[in-house]
């Protein structure tokens, strides 16, 4: 899953948390995330959340994913190029 990477790569590089750990921040937020994705209303047709009309973060939450995603996002096509290649995909309905 791509917001377990992302948060993953996000932690080992600016909390300096060796590969595979999180530290709690990010362990908190990992599942925060993972319990949003769950309840989705939108289920299996969601788009990323960026696009949804529908925000289901709290703000503070929010503030923290984007956080991760401003960071680690243009690093992605590096760490794990497929991953980055189908979100971009997604992103901008390349393939409908």
């Amino acid at each position: 899953m791509v917001i377990r990477q992302m948060i993953s790569i996000y932690c080992r590089k600016r909390h300096n948390i060796k590969s595979g750990d999180l530290c709690e921040e990010c362990t908190q937020l990992l599942k925060y995330a993972l319990a949003r994705l769950d309840h989705c209303p939108k289920g299996n047709n969601k788009s990323s959340c960026r696009k949804c009309e529908i925000h289901c973060y709290s703000p503070n939450n929010r503030i923290k994913i984007r956080e991760v995603m401003k960071y680690v996002g243009p690093r992605m096509i590096f760490i794990h190029p497929i991953s980055a290649v189908r979100h971009l995909i997604s992103e901008f309905d390349i393939i409908k």
